[in-house]
Parts: structure tokens; C-alpha cells; sequence
């Protein structure tokens, strides 16, 4: 405690010390460079300066995305400080944004500032129904959102931002292939007409696995048609993504070291069939010193799957579908060049239904390799969810120098949830497998409602157009998602679910001091109660609040041009995660354990990355990159009795512009082939650590061709 408090101490001095004392070279003229005038449209859901935003914003734009070519969102995302997202197989991953490595809804994950998913459907594997690889930009927010968004945006917000319509008929053709059976053709095309334009892009992706029975494929359509006229424009999206993916299985400690192609998972056991779809259009009416916007949106998800974590002590196959209706709308009002309102409203309608059946795995020794249905239903349950979020925002000016936000939002939720089972069928199915029946509570028809009132405050100060400071303080939180309120297994009245809560505090600078560097620092302090726990214990699988978490940490960006041949990139971060007031009752023969003042497991004590690019002058059109990927130690579990050390992983890419439309170019991920884990864990109790193994050296070679 000691340590925390002192590095919280340290960390908000060093912040009030930026905000107030930037030194005195703040003033010397202004010198142009790349980043001087970066927009981003997150924080306000319209362009904005980077610089007048008051808060941790990260802007990946097009060209980072095409010359890093990620197969894997890691890829890409790893790049930006104090954000790690692991690879768990195929597109699968876990994210970890000021918070530890986890699967719970603490991320808002959005496609031209549209949820990709409704409160309460969050999936943390949700990233695979995003075309990434074909992004125009992504934006990465760290921390809570503005008082524009509500629930899941506690850890962090990541926005993908779609290609704009060229301004002349212009097509992309991107073929690549690697190890491991990896194949993935890009197709992208546009064009623009008088008042309109169109872009349309196609990414079809298969991959044998480097372990045993890993299979992955994906195809994904991306379409946007755009109109504009001096006061009226409009931008339609339509996505679609399907992903079929099989089971990928931790291994034990032995396996891991000596047989990481191992995969105790075949045909279909943990695998996944997703299909998501997503319809918007964006209205926008411009007068002098307004705006309105209005967003219609569509969704529609099916999702057939097999649990991975599941298979051990409940086996089950399900199916889930939801579909959403709903609506963002937006007036923003420029009273005078100083002061600026912003006042909206947004509603989502998601009804969705729920199945699950009880099976039976097979095993060839440690093997599992088919499954058969019981006959007897787990669950068969439908939720309808209707959220209701008014907001409003205010901005004021003063002398070009401060400028304070100051907002608040109101989110409402109301899920009717309706039991399709009769009340006869059992709630304990026997599993042959298992030699055991397993229990599935059923909570009653009900409504359970939820309200959530979100201030914000950001304030920024800007020395001049190359240096500002930032604070802000933000309240979040994310509301149970519906399968965890009614799909409650062995927890008792996990109806009775609480929100998670959050309050953060954060403190930043940046600087553009010349093309040779530039930087950001961010300090943050996060507090969160009644944070949701799962824990198996021996045959069960509970569900709970647990008590207060403290997050806290510093994270560096920097950048710059060292020659008119090199370029870095450098990106760090380091973390204090601590349980405050956490305990539980877990394990056999029943006991409460208590971590409070452990680290949070789970949470890596830092992360970085670095970059060094090479543009040699002899060799026009060759580029290469080294890049560092950087990941802390953490501890396995709450307890802090076993930790993984972490890794050092090294990329290398290779691109040539053969001509002024056709790029050769080649990449090779994890360099030295080092042995590592893409997540490392054990249950509380157990001493058995699981590892996730990552790809070993993994090669891929691809050409574009622009016409």
C-alpha cells in the first residue's frame, strides 16, 4: 500500500506539474510537421482538433494500417501505448486497456462511431466483426468516453473509421500468403460522381492454424456511399462479416514447452459461426453555427458456438442472435467562437433470443474430438433490451488558451427477460462425460431495470498551436450483459447483478516540438466498485460483485523523424492494478479468500513497443522495419502465488515499391522465434497453470497492385 500510494502521489504531482509548468522553449515559433493538424472524430462524433480534446486519443491513420498489413488486430493495436490485445487463435483475442487482460465488458468497440454491439451483448472477441485490415483510420481512446457515450467505455474505446470514397475511380488489389496455410486477398474499389461517391471493399481470409485442428476463415464486406451539398450530407454504411473458427485449447505446462502445435480441441468442440450485420446512415444538417445529426442503425448477430471454458465442468453447445434498432441524434450549437453545446439523445431496441443444450464430450486420452446432444435444454430464454441516453455537453473558449468540457449523460435500461422452458424441465442434467449432473438455475420472468447518471469534466491548455496539457475526470460504467443476469448456471440471483462503477482521473501533455519528436504523457487513477467476478469453483461456475479495484499508471508516446532515412516510434506504458476491498467464497471445501491489496491478475506491469523504420536514399521506393513488442509480468490469479514472466517479441517488415502502383512487400512476426504465451492463468486453488501458446516465427509475403 505504501508503494501505491506513493506512486499515485508522484504520478498526480508530475501531472500538475506539466499542466502548470511547461518549460519556457513552449514559446519558440512554430515549426510544421506531419502531426500538427490531426483530427480526430471520436471524443465528439465529428472532427475535431486533436489538440482541443481532453482526453488520451491515439489516431492510427491509413497508411500505418496498410504498411503493418495486420493479420491479427494485435498487430496494429500493440502499437499504441498502455493498449495490448493478445491473439487466443484465428481473429480471437482479449484486450487489456487500464485494465487487466480480460473477457468482461469494461471496452466500447465502434465502426464509424456506431457500437459494434449493444450494451449488454458485449463479447470481447467482437474486433472480428470489424474489418481492420481495410480500415481508412482507427482511433484509440483510453479511459472513459465523453459524455457522447455510456456503458462498456470504462477501459477504453476503439474506433474504426471506414475508407472515404477516392475522389477518382481508383481500385486496390492485395494478395498475401504465409505460414501455416495463411491466404487473405484485399479487394477494394471507388469511385466519386458529382455530389456522391462509393467505396466498396472485400476481405476474404483462410488459415490452417499453426496447432493441430485450428482452422479459421473470414469474409467480410465493407460498403459506404457518401452525398454531400453546401448544407446536407449523408453517409450510408453497410458491413458484413462472417467468421467460422475452430476451438483452440490452453495447454499445460509439459505440452507447452515441448509440443505447442498440440490442440486438445477437435472438430467442433469450442469452435464458433458468427455472422454479424450492420446498416447505418449518417445525417448531417449544417447551418453557420449548427449542427444536427441523426443515425439510424440496424444490427443483426447469429452466433453458434461451442464454449471453450465451458468443456471442463458444463459442457454445452448455443445459440444467440440479437437484432437492434436504434438511433444516435446530435445538435451541436455554436453560440459564439468561445461557447459551444452539444445535447443528443440515443436509444437502442435489441431483442434476442437465447438456446443452449446440454452434450457430452468424447475423449482420446487428453484429446477431446466430438460431442453429442443430450436431448435436454439448458436454456431456451428471449431478452428484449431497450436503453434510453439523453446527454449534454458544454465547451467554452477562454482567450484561445483554456478550454473547459463540461457534460453529463443519463443512460436508462430496461431488459424484459421471458423463461421459453416449462417449468417440469430439470434444472440438473446428468453428463455422461463428466459422471455428474450439472445445475442451471433459471430465474423467473422478470424486468430488471437499470439507470446511471455519468459527469464529465476536461479541461485543456493550450501554450500555443504546439504544446497543450489536459485533465480530465470521468464517471463510468458497464451494466451486466443479459447471459450474464439469466444464464445463471450454479450462481444464485444472478439477476441481482450490480453495474460496475468507475471513477477516473487523468492527466496529460503534448508536444509537437519538430519533425525530429514529438510526444504525449499520460497519468491516469481509475477506482471501481463492485467490480463482476467469475470464479469456478470445483464444478461451478459463480458469478459476482466483489468489491473495489484501483488502476493507475503512466504511459509515454514518442515520435519523430530522425533522418531523412530514419523514423521511430516508441510506446510505453506501466500499471499499478491493486484489489482494495475484494474478497470471495471459492474452492472445496468452501472458503472466503480475501486478495485485498494483491495485484489484480492478470495485469501486466508494463507494456511497450518500439519502431525503427529505414527509408535508404540509394534505394528508392524500399522501406524496413524492426519493431520490439514489449509485455510485462503478471500475476496467474488473485492470490499472486504464481506469475508468468512475460515476453520480448521482435517483427520484421520488408515493403518495396516496384512502381508507382505496384508494392512488393514481406513481413516476418516473432523474429527469434521465442517460446510464449498469449495468456497465462490458473483458478484460484489449483497450482495447474494454463498457457495460451502464441505463433512461433511466422512468415507472410504479399503484392499490391493499384489501378
Amino acid at each position: 500500500m505504501m508503494y501505491l500510494n506513493m506512486y499515485a502521489r508522484n504520478s498526480l504531482i508530475f501531472g500538475l506539474l506539466a499542466l502548470i509548468t511547461l518549460p519556457s522553449w513552449a514559446e519558440e515559433e512554430s515549426f510544421p510537421y506531419a502531426h500538427t493538424d490531426t483530427m480526430v472524430v471520436t471524443a465528439t462524433r465529428e472532427e475535431k482538433p486533436k489538440s482541443d480534446i481532453a482526453e488520451s486519443v491515439t489516431l492510427i491513420d491509413e497508411a500505418a494500417i496498410q504498411a503493418v498489413s495486420p493479420s491479427h488486430p494485435s498487430e496494429i493495436l500493440n502499437r499504441v501505448s498502455g493498449v495490448h490485445v493478445n491473439n487466443l487463435g484465428g481473429e480471437g483475442h482479449m484486450t487489456a486497456i487500464r485494465q487487466p487482460i480480460t473477457t468482461r465488458g469494461v471496452y466500447l468497440y465502434l465502426e464509424d462511431g456506431v457500437p459494434v454491439r449493444p450494451t449488454g451483448f458485449f463479447n470481447h472477441n467482437a474486433l472480428y466483426e470489424v474489418n481492420i485490415p481495410q480500415s481508412g483510420n482507427i482511433e484509440v481512446v483510453k479511459g472513459p468516453g465523453s459524455a457522447l457515450y455510456g456503458s462498456d467505455a470504462i477501459g477504453g474505446m476503439i474506433n474504426s473509421l471506414t475508407v472515404a470514397p477516392p475522389e477518382e475511380r481508383s481500385y486496390l488489389l492485395n494478395i498475401e500468403a504465409g505460414s501455416y496455410g495463411w491466404k487473405r486477398v484485399l479487394v477494394s474499389g471507388g469511385d466519386s460522381f458529382e455530389n456522391h461517391g462509393v467505396n466498396v471493399s472485400l476481405n476474404v481470409t483462410d488459415n490452417e492454424g499453426y496447432r493441430d485442428e485450428s482452422e479459421y476463415d473470414r469474409a467480410s464486406l465493407t460498403s459506404r456511399w457518401d452525398y454531400h451539398n453546401d448544407q446536407f450530407s449523408a453517409k450510408t454504411l453497410l458491413s458484413y462479416t462472417e467468421v467460422n473458427q475452430s476451438g483452440v485449447s490452453s495447454l499445460e505446462e509439459d505440452d507447452y514447452k515441448n509440443n505447442t502445435k498440440k490442440n486438445r480441441f477437435h472438430g467442433d468442440i469450442g469452435s464458433r459461426e458468427v455472422e454479424a450485420l450492420r446498416l447505418s446512415s449518417e445525417l448531417i444538417f449544417e447551418t453557420q453555427n449548427a449542427s444536427f445529426s441523426v443515425i439510424p442503425f440496424y444490427r443483426h448477430n447469429t452466433m453458434t458456438m461451442s464454449p471453450s471454458w465451458m468443456v471442463t465442468y458444463d459442457p454445452n453447445v448455443r445459440e444467440y442472435y440479437f437484432e437492434s434498432f436504434g438511433m444516435l441524434s446530435k445538435y451541436r450549437y455554436n453560440i459564439n467562437d468561445e461557447n459551444e453545446f452539444i445535447v443528443g439523445f440515443d436509444v437502442d431496441y435489441s431483442p434476442s433470443t437465447f438456446e443452449e443444450e446440454a452434450v457430452s464430450h468424447t475423449l482420446d486420452e487428453d484429446i477431446y474430438v466430438s460431442y453429442e446432444g443430450l436431448g435436454n435444454k439448458n436454456y431456451d430464454f428471449e431478452a428484449e433490451q431497450t436503453s434510453l441516453s439523453p446527454y449534454i455537453q458544454y465547451e467554452n473558449r477562454w482567450q484561445d488558451k483554456l478550454i473547459t468540457t463540461l457534460g453529463i449523460r443519463y443512460d436508462y435500461f430496461r431488459v424484459k427477460y421471458e423463461d421459453q422452458l416449462n417449468s417440469d424441465d430439470p434444472e440438473s442434467i446428468f453428463i455422461p462425460q463428466l459422471g455428474r449432473p450439472t445445475t442451471h438455475l433459471r430465474p423467473d420472468d422478470q424486468t430488471v431495470e437499470f439507470d446511471q447518471v455519468s459527469p464529465k469534466v476536461g479541461l485543456v491548455y493550450q501554450f500555443n498551436d504546439r504544446y497543450e496539457s489536459y485533465f480530465n475526470y470521468r464517471h463510468a460504467f458497464t451494466i451486466p450483459s443479459v447471459s450474464t443476469l439469466f444464464r445463471s448456471g450454479s450462481t444464485q440471483n444472478s439477476d441481482e447483478l450490480n453495474p460496475i462503477k468507475a471513477d477516473s482521473f487523468e492527466i496529460g501533455i503534448r508536444g509537437r516540438v519538430s519533425p525530429l519528436f514529438n510526444y504525449e504523457i499520460a497519468v491516469y487513477h481509475m477506482q471501481i466498485e463492485d467490480d463482476i467476478v467469475t470464479v469456478i469453483n470445483g464444478f461451478e461456475r459463480n458469478v459476482f460483485n466483489a468489491g473495489e479495484t484501483e488502476h493507475q499508471g503512466i504511459e509515454f508516446s514518442f515520435n519523430g523523424e530522425l533522418t531523412e532515412e530514419f523514423a521511430y516510434a516508441i510506446a510505453y506504458a506501466r500499471t499499478k492494478q491493486t484489489y482494495e476491498k475484494f474478497s470471495y467464497t471459492c474452492c472445496f471445501p468452501s472458503q472466503n479468500i480475501d486478495v485485498s491489496g494483491n495485484d489484480v491478475g492478470k495485469a501486466p506491469e508494463d507494456m511497450g513497443n518500439v519502431a525503427i523504420s529505414y527509408r535508404p536514399l540509394a534505394v528508392e521506393g524500399l522501406t524496413l522495419e524492426l519493431e520490439w513488442e514489449h509485455l510485462g509480468e503478471y500475476f496467474t490469479d488473485e492470490t499472486n502465488t504464481q506469475s508468468y514472466d512475460g515476453h520480448d517479441l521482435y517483427n520484421l517488415r520488408v515493403a518495396y515499391n516496384a512502381t508507382d502502383n505496384i508494392e512488393i512487400y514481406g513481413r516476418v512476426q516473432n523474429l527469434t522465434d521465442e517460446l510464449y504465451s498469449t495468456y497465462t492463468s490458473n483458478q484460484v486453488g489449483n497450482d495447474n497453470i494454463s498457457y495460451r501458446p502464441g505463433l512461433p516465427r511466422t512468415l507472410y509475403a504479399g503484392f499490391k497492385a493499384r489501378f
